[in-house]
């Protein structure tokens, strides 16, 4: 293929075919792949800065039917001793932290608890908002808002409005991992499927909320499978009502699978710096209508999260106060508030303090950074 056509395709912000992205891919030396990608960023972003966050990643339980192979944290019907729900106590507690800490937005995430139906997240986002108006609540994915409907038995739309009026503000793209039922299946056999996913983000689009897109590759998926989770992705996106924010940004990172099923009945790799470094770059390609590319320092490390920033990426994401699900697959990075100003700017970038909206917050309101 000749890739001079490509790239110039790629720059008028025409979308690439199935088979010209699978080209890039798998065939574009790396530099050609980084150039092209960071090209297109300065195209939609010119200004040579980075954006980052600081949220707090809570989970509201661990118990969870959804069968993922690759998660250590969740536990079983079985295994209710080991089960717990995070108490009204112990949110106000993590939120002040959070505040101390210059946050102001809960990443919430539950899984897919067997008995806990809209009433509980209803009475549960209100007594947050109660307790803390100005907090976020960037909530649930599109496999929680799927299982909340069926065990609720309502529409996606009103399980959705129900939660907003209760105090959701955003949907993030939690549980696409692959959008594949080939791979849903063997992976997490109760989750959602494709289906499931795509509508629910098309309702969240319709009615104006924010979300983000993510992929969680490096496993049983083909690299076909990777190229196909973009393009649904894009069409998704292309798909929005016009002024609908949409996937505001797209993040993957490699699948951590240290102590896990899916370790014992897989041999599985870790994906390399230049294989995740490309994944981002052709994400950037791709996903011409998602303004967006976040590295994922947590789960690769802060120098190949630093090479992303020259392939596409312009957002580093939170510096994390709190995670458990991949760190309890093996992740281990961690930043605070200066270290991550700092690795911005060693990448030779202006660090800039965002929101979930992808608008300015005034470093001020950061009072402890340590």
């Amino acid at each position: 293929m000749r890739f001079t056509t490509v790239y110039d395709k790629a720059l008028a912000n025409i979308p690439l075919s199935r088979e010209e992205a699978l080209a890039l891919y798998t065939q574009a030396p790396t530099p050609l792949l980084m150039q092209l990608a960071q090209e297109i960023r300065y195209q939609k972003i010119p200004q040579k800065e980075v954006s980052w966050q600081i949220d707090r990643n809570v989970n509201i339980t661990n118990l969870c039917i959804s069968g993922c192979l690759f998660c250590n944290f969740h536990c079983k019907r079985h295994e209710r001793d080991k089960a717990f729900i995070t108490s009204l106590e112990e949110y106000k507690s993590k939120i002040d932290e959070m505040r101390l800490l210059g946050g102001d937005q809960l990443l919430l995430q539950g899984g897919l608890h067997p008995e806990l139906g809209i009433e509980f997240y209803e009475q549960l986002f209100c007594s947050l908002k109660t307790y803390a108006p100005d907090v976020k609540l960037h909530a649930l994915g599109p496999p929680e808002i799927a299982h909340i409907a069926q065990i609720s038995r309502l529409s996606y739309r009103s399980v959705l409005e129900r939660l907003v009026a209760a105090g959701l503000d955003s949907l993030p793209g939690a549980g696409a991992e692959i959008l594949s039922d080939r791979v849903r299946k063997a992976l997490s056999p109760n989750k959602p499927n494709t289906q499931a996913w795509i509508e629910v983000m098309r309702q969240v689009h319709q009615m104006g909320l924010l979300t983000s897109a993510t992929m969680v590759f490096g496993h049983i998926e083909t690299i076909q499978e990777r190229i196909d989770h973009l393009l649904t992705l894009r069409d998704l996106q292309a798909q929005k009502p016009q002024g609908a924010p949409g996937f505001l940004s797209f993040i993957c990172w490699p699948m951590q699978t240290k102590g896990t099923l899916l370790s014992q009945t897989s041999h599985i790799p870790p994906p390399s710096p230049v294989e995740y470094i490309r994944t981002i770059a052709i994400g950037r390609i791709v996903l011409h209508n998602i303004p967006n590319i976040q590295a994922s320092w947590l789960t690769v490390g802060v120098p190949t999260a630093q090479l992303c920033l020259h392939a596409g990426a312009n957002d580093m994401g939170s510096i994390m106060i709190e995670e458990h699900v991949v760190s309890s697959a093996g992740s281990r990075h961690r930043l605070n508030s200066t270290q991550m100003q700092e690795a911005i700017r060693a990448a030779g970038f202006a660090p800039w303090l965002r929101n979930q909206g992808y608008g300015k917050k005034d470093l001020s309101s950061v009072t402890f950074v340590q």
